[in-house]
């Protein structure tokens, strides 16, 4: 199953690599890195292109993930019908790598939440426990603080926990027994990925100059 897994990671990886908010600055002759936070994901398209454009990026880059699962899950789907949860992980895993640091823009991508986003309700086909508890993770968190960053890294925080309780307790379909610690780790490394990324957001969450939504002010989730 490494070959598989491995052609997971570089189907996800080029999926990843389509980038909505860079594409959709470049029809408004900009790069968008160019401006705010210099990130090209939902939240700096929003900020800088409107609400229009924030949602089109969103949903873009969180369908790249469905669709790169989808995929392989249609690939590999009788060869590893016991381990599918873990082959839509590293699938999941190879599309926030693509978005996060795509070759072509010399790595220099968005901070991989919608992707993410994308990946936890692409499983939700084989579990649907996630995509509940990650929706409410994060509006719970965004009504609560109006930090868009702030709530981004809440759910995944509870993407991680959650995989490891289902998980230990045999409450997540199609994981097999075998790969649940490697389950662990993929959510794990996609998780530290987005605390990594969000290094910037996390410094301002900490001096208290975030900035909430719904505030004008130039400032970056991404």
């Amino acid at each position: 199953m490494v070959l598989q897994k491995a052609l997971c990671i570089i189907i996800g990886y080029v999926f990843g690599l389509f980038q909505t908010g860079f594409i959709i600055g470049k029809m408004h002759n900009i790069d968008i890195r160019d401006y705010g936070s210099g990130n090209s994901g939902t939240t700096n398209t929003m900020r800088t292109l409107g609400k229009k454009y924030g949602f089109i990026t969103y949903f873009g880059d969180a369908l790249k993930a469905v669709f790169a699962i989808i995929l392989t899950s249609f690939m590999f789907g009788k060869v590893c019908s016991d381990s599918m949860m873990v082959i839509a992980l590293y699938t999941g895993l190879g599309v926030v790598l693509g978005h996060n640091f795509p070759f072509y823009m010399n790595f220099k991508g968005g901070k991989g939440i919608a992707a993410s986003s994308g990946v936890i309700f692409a499983i939700s086909f084989f579990d649907w426990k996630f995509v509940i508890m990650g929706f409410l993770t994060f509006f719970i968190a965004l009504y609560l603080t109006k930090y868009v960053s702030f709530s981004s890294l809440c759910m995944m925080t509870g993407f991680f926990i959650e995989m490891i309780v289902w998980g230990q307790l045999g409450m997540v379909h199609n994981l097999h027994s075998n790969d649940k610690i490697e389950a662990y780790i993929l959510v794990f490394i996609m998780t530290a990925l987005s605390f990594i990324r969000h290094k910037e957001n996390i410094k301002r969450l900490l001096n208290g100059t975030e900035r909430k939504i719904g505030h004008k002010k130039e400032e970056s989730n991404g």
